[in-house]
């Protein structure tokens, strides 16, 4: 199974997949909105670093459900 048909089976049958993977999307849209600007305050840059590591942190959780479910899918 590819990667990304794992990503739709997840999405649709695990809660904490479909709500990482929404908020994942939520903060890389912050970022795209940040990234808009010409000129980010202190404050904004502190906000954007933030936004940045969270999504990271996300993605790294995403991941590892995807691993998981590969780990007990393919056993079979």
């Amino acid at each position: 199974m590819k990667e990304e048909e794992i990503v739709e089976v997840l999405k649709k049958d695990n809660e904490q997949f479909r709500r990482l993977y929404q908020e994942h999307r939520t903060l890389d849209n912050q970022i795209s909105e940040l990234n808009k600007k010409s000129y980010l305050t202190a404050d904004e840059e502190v906000e954007k670093k933030r936004i940045q590591k969270e999504k990271l942190h996300k993605k790294d959780m995403i991941a590892e459900l995807i691993r998981e479910y590969k780990k007990t899918h393919n056993s079979h």
